[in-house]
This record gives C-alpha cells, structure tokens and sequence, in this order.
C-alpha cells in the first residue's frame, strides 16, 4: 500500500539555523501540503502546493518559510530561520486532488522538531 514518508523522522537544532524537511510523497499524486501541530495545540494548515506553485498558504507561512521539489519527486519546506514557535511536530501530504485545508490528509511518520535555545545566560540575583 502506498504511504507518504517524510524524512527526518526527527530533528532537533538551534535557534536561527536552517533546516529542512522531505516529504516523498505518493508516486500519481499533484497536490501537497504542509501542517504543523505544537504541542497541546491544534494542528494548523501551513500552505499547499501545486504545479511547482503555492497554491494557498497559511499567515503563519512567512518569508522565513519556502517549499518546493527540487528534484521533481520530493517535497520540500524549508524554515530559513529558525524560532522557538518553530518547535512542533511536522506533517506533509499528498492527495490526487485538491482538499480543504481544514481536513488533515492521511500522513505516516510525522518529524518532530525540537528547537532548544541556542544559549541559556544565567539570571542577574
């Protein structure tokens, strides 16, 4: 049976570093997406793709976020910079036609991102 597989499975880096996520998605499939899910929160529509083209993205899909398949099969998003609000786990789908962003696509093994703080200054006393 098919599946989408994503590859870091998990992934922990500091803050301001680059990092990106694959997604090898269903050989027949156009359309893909990107959502996230923080911890203890809903899971949140980050943008679709189609034709090597965003189709519609999220307000949380900021210039620090790109996708695309750079080699025609995988999928990519790239988070230039990254932030503490980046820590969450990381969901990509495919589908043979579009789907409303509000309905999560089927995924298998979701990359968990953990991004600790870069440096922990001890506090004045």
């Amino acid at each position: 049976e098919p599946e989408v597989t994503q590859t870091p499975s998990h992934q922990v880096t500091q803050m301001g570093q680059e990092l990106i996520l694959r997604c090898v998605p269903i050989s027949n499939h156009l359309y893909f997406y990107w959502y996230r899910q923080i911890l203890g929160q809903k899971v949140e529509f980050l943008v679709s793709f189609v034709n090597d083209n965003i189709s519609e993205k999220s307000e949380i899909f900021d210039d620090r976020f790109s996708v695309g398949r750079p080699d025609g099969s995988n999928f990519t998003l790239k988070i230039k910079s990254t932030k503490l609000e980046d820590s969450a786990t990381y969901f990509c789908a495919s589908s043979e036609a579009t789907a409303l962003q509000g309905h999560l696509q089927p995924v298998h093994k979701p990359p968990e991102i953990c991004l600790p703080p870069s440096h922990q200054l001890p506090l004045p006393v």
